[in-house]
C-alpha cells in the first residue's frame, strides 16, 4: 500500500533530474527528494507526473516504479501499531 507521504516523495524523485541509471545511493536521493518538493512543492511534483504520465506513459510507469522502490529503500517505514488486545471486564470489588 502507498501512502500519501510515500507518493509525494516518489512523486518528488520522479520529478527530480535524478536517473535510474544513475544507481544513486541513499544520500543522493535524499536531497534530490528534499530539493524537487523545495523546488517545485508537492503539487508542481505531481502535475509533473501527470504530464509525464501523458505524454510518455510506457517510460512513466518504469520511472515511477524505480522511484517508489527508491523511496522503499530510502526511507525507513513506520512501526506497525502491535494488536490491541481484548479489553477485559473489571472485576467488581465486592
Amino acid at each position: 500500500m502507498v501512502t500519501s507521504v510515500e507518493s509525494v516523495r516518489a512523486e518528488a524523485l520522479f520529478a527530480s533530474p535524478l536517473q535510474s541509471s544513475d544507481q544513486p545511493a541513499a544520500p543522493e536521493v535524499l536531497r534530490a527528494v528534499a530539493t524537487t518538493l523545495r523546488r517545485f512543492g508537492s503539487r508542481g511534483c505531481a502535475a509533473r507526473v501527470a504530464g509525464e504520465f501523458g505524454e510518455h506513459p510506457d517510460t512513466a510507469v518504469h520511472r515511477m516504479t524505480w522511484a517508489l522502490e527508491m523511496i522503499r529503500s530510502v526511507y525507513p517505514t513506520p512501526a506497525q501499531p502491535d494488536a490491541q488486545p481484548e479489553p477485559q471486564p473489571l472485576a467488581l470489588a465486592g
